[in-house]
């Protein structure tokens, strides 16, 4: 039987004007819409793309945000992918009544959709027009014969607002209501803005930052996006679209027209930047979002000018609140969102973002105007090295079906071209073809810049023109890039304006001279400082994980690993790591992990004290760790809850949630075990048996950090909002997913006074003034307390006990 058999079957097509279905090619991200329905009952329709048809379902009284609201899903027959856009009369027969596109956009499966469907919960994030943020389908168990869901909004930023089925009464695509469809009515346009729209202006450019600014007051920090740096200008003929160069895309970035188009101006001037939407990430997936026509986030952060007024000279505070009161209405969690804001001391954050594998922060001060071009106002604070080169040719490659082995690089110094070495990973089939398409035209039989003759062996040369988005982990003595990988080309950006000066770190040669051997490794440039109050050097920290590796390792050891490395120190520049560099020690061993996007990478574990040391030779203080092992890394055997206080809590309060949420698990039968994170948390911690896997750990932790949120909503708070973490403690369970990591037990922390994780007991923890209690000093003097939790698993009976838990709340 047919996925659409059943659709067809109760439609007579000489008379209805719905599709039969046709071939309908998926794009980046799988479509959803909801369609306004008025049959022998009104109600709405909700569809979501998945393998070829749209699972469908009829809720009865439409979507609403309220989480304590279950809105009855009816499950009905799967549509064709056309349904998804319909929008007519359909006669009498089946169905029969007025449907109208009440939304449309994509939807972002959360936990598999086969096993969702088979267990009769689906849990997914929608990005549409009207509907955004996570939702939940959970099938009900019944007598009856109908296929009966409920359709609940989750707790985010999204939430609890108006209710839509009032607020918006017309068509998405068509503005028109449902008696104007009802009698073939004309399409509706947006109302015509007044005002004639700026034109381009020159962006602030930011300058790239080997420390955190130690003046923290005077700035705010925002996140530094993996996209197209963008102005929007929006006046008479609807928005513009201009990429920092100037060149207008508008007809590439069509599909976020309609967030612009509702907002309350006649004329403006907004910065910002776009990125892939719809919960896709990545430059690389950028420019296949960017074929298909969406879909896209645009991050505003800026605004140059309101109807008619220039703004410029204006502080950025008073510039953001002016954006903010603009933005005020928008559908939060959408296509169009304010960049979030970071206040204070940006160390903490910063490491956050590098260890969800984000870009960075642009550090702002907020007392200065808009300048033109790239000042010290706004600051870069970089995870990986990512940098823009000049393509200047390929090289030939000896496996069949490839086109090319491998991509030569260069960056303008001084006006010439200085030759960087190739690159020759980070592109799929499809990415190849595109690129060597781009190359072809621009072949040539001279080298455009000074190379030596072994590398110039089978290398076609081309005219350079084209611009490559390039992650690497260092630059060599040699001027060469060390571990690189293709993301994607560059079309915002011209080949003469990318040189070394602007991201390119300063390469700073390593000699053997002064080398102490510590567990058998060379420690160069012992005598560097890394804590300057603490006056701790590098050959310290090295020693203090040689010291330390016998506790270290009990939990760290065979796990993969992400790295903080500050190779010039507290206050030189700082990055996460998570795979090993050519020149790296021996002692750091790789292991192969298939990441989220299908490719295999090689990522770092250690078996030793050599391997701890190793990693501080390259400059590591931090270790961060994996919740699973190497040999299982399908099954986590850690889970971790991380209590993280907004500004101006107290210790003690921190105290006080560790032991409420150790409580709640002793409740459920686990028994866990706290650690000082050395910052101003504390990690309740469940070691676990090896019996779950992701999907469930996540969902169990999850669940549990919702719950005490929900009880205590004035205490916790279980999302990362920064507006709903004012005065409460952030239950951080988003350590527990695939690919996240936590500070490893007696790591060193990046901080001043070279401050240590630790775990305690619950009863030394009662007595403990802060999370950063013990400097390194103290920390060789610990151990782990005796008596430790063992493994548990997370059973039937514990997994319905929180549900029943979550279900009284």
């Amino acid at each position: 039987m047919g996925a659409l058999d059943r659709y067809i079957a109760k439609r007579n097509f000489d008379r209805t004007p719905e599709p039969m279905g046709g071939d309908t090619a998926p794009g980046p991200a799988p479509r959803y819409s909801i369609q306004k329905h008025d049959a022998s009952r009104l109600h709405f329709d909700l569809r979501l793309e998945w393998e070829g048809v749209l699972l469908s379902w009829a809720i009865t009284k439409g979507p609403s945000l309220k989480t304590s609201d279950k809105r009855l899903a009816v499950r009905t027959e799967d549509h064709p992918i056309d349904y998804l856009t319909f929008e007519d009369v359909i006669p009498e027969g089946y169905g029969a009544g007025t449907v109208m596109l009440w939304d449309v956009g994509h939807w972002q499966p959360l936990d598999p959709v086969p096993k969702g469907l088979k267990k009769g919960h689906l849990h997914f994030a929608l990005h549409g027009q009207r509907l955004t943020g996570r939702w939940n389908l959970i099938r009900m168990k019944t007598d009856d014969k109908g296929d009966n869901w409920l359709l609940i909004k989750e707790d985010d930023e999204a939430a609890g607002r108006a209710d839509p089925v009032r607020r918006w009464t017309k068509s998405v695509s068509t503005g028109r209501t449902m008696a104007q469809i009802g009698k073939g009515g004309d399409v509706v346009p947006p109302a015509e803005r007044k005002g004639k729209a700026p034109g381009f202006a020159e962006p602030q450019l930011a300058t790239l930052s080997r420390v955190a600014p130690r003046q923290v007051e005077g700035r705010w920090h925002e996140l530094k996006f993996d996209g197209y740096r963008t102005l929007v200008a929006l006046g008479e003929g609807g928005p513009k679209f201009w990429t920092r160069n100037g060149h207008d895309w508008s007809d590439r970035f069509a599909a976020l027209i309609p967030w612009f188009d509702a907002l309350p101006c006649d004329t403006a001037l907004i910065d910002g930047e776009i990125v892939a939407g719809a919960g896709l990430h990545g430059f690389g997936t950028l420019q296949k979002v960017i074929k298909a026509g969406g879909p896209y986030t645009f991050h505003a952060f800026d605004l140059l000018s309101l109807d008619g007024k220039s703004l410029e000279k204006q502080p950025l505070k008073d510039r953001r609140a002016a954006l903010e009161k603009l933005l005020k209405e928008v559908v939060p969690l959408g296509a169009l969102q304010l960049s979030p804001l970071i206040e204070g001391d940006p160390v903490a954050p910063f490491e956050a973002v590098c260890g969800a594998g984000g870009e960075g922060l642009i550090s702002k001060r907020i007392d200065a105007p808009y300048r033109h071009g790239r000042s010290d106002d706004w600051l870069k604070l970089k995870c990986e090295r990512r940098d823009e080169f000049v393509v200047v040719g390929w090289q030939k490659s000896d496996k069949k079906g490839r086109l090319f082995a491998s991509l030569a690089l260069a960056t303008y110094e001084q006006g010439e071209l200085v030759y960087r070495g190739k690159v020759g990973t980070g592109w799929d089939a499809q990415t190849m073809d595109d690129v060597m398409a781009a190359m072809r035209p621009l072949a040539r039989k001279t080298a455009p810049v000074e190379v030596e003759r072994a590398e110039a062996k089978d290398v076609t040369w081309i005219t350079p023109k084209l611009v490559a988005e390039i992650r690497y982990g260092e630059i060599t003595g040699d001027g060469r890039l060390r571990h690189p990988a293709f993301m994607g080309l560059r079309q915002d950006k011209a080949a003469d304006e990318v040189t070394a000066g602007n991201d390119i770190a300063e390469v700073r040669e390593v000699t053997d001279r002064d080398r102490v051997e510590v567990a058998g490794v060379g420690v160069s440039s012992p005598g560097r400082v890394v804590y300057p109050k603490a006056k701790k050097t590098k050959l310290d920290v090295a020693r203090y994980y040689e010291a330390i590796a016998d506790r270290m390792l009990v939990e760290t050891a065979n796990r993969p690993l992400s790295l903080v490395r500050l190779p010039e120190g507290l206050e030189g520049e700082r990055f996460f790591q998570k795979h090993a560099g050519k020149g790296w020690p021996d002692a750091l061993k790789d292991v192969a992990i298939e990441e989220s996007n299908g490719k295999t990478a090689d990522y770092m574990y250690v078996t030793d004290a050599a391997g701890l040391v190793g990693a501080a030779q390259m400059g590591t203080i931090e270790f961060h760790l994996w919740p699973a092992h190497r040999d299982r890394l399908d099954r986590p055997d850690r889970m971790v809850f991380d209590l993280d206080p907004d500004e101006g809590l107290g210790f003690g309060e921190v105290k006080a949630a560790a032991r409420d949420l150790r409580d709640r698990l002793a409740d459920l039968g686990l028994e866990s075990e706290a650690m000082v994170t050395g910052g101003k948390g504390v990690h309740v911690i469940l070691p676990l048996r090896r019996t779950a896997g992701w999907d469930a750990v996540t969902l169990f932790s999850r669940t549990m950090a919702t719950l005490l949120a929900e009880e205590e909503p004035k205490r916790f708070v279980a999302t990362m909002s920064k507006e709903k973490r004012k005065g409460r403690i952030f239950i951080d369970w988003l350590r527990n997913d695939r690919g996240s990591t936590a500070v490893a037990p007696f790591s060193l922390r990046a901080r001043e006074g070279a401050p240590v994780a630790v775990p305690v007991s619950w009863d030394e923890l009662d007595g403990l003034d802060s999370a950063s209690s013990f400097g390194m000093d103290e920390g060789l003097e610990r151990d782990w307390p005796a008596d430790r939790p063992a493994p548990q698993g997370l059973t039937a009976a514990v997994v319905e006990k929180l549900e029943a838990s979550l279900r009284e709340t």
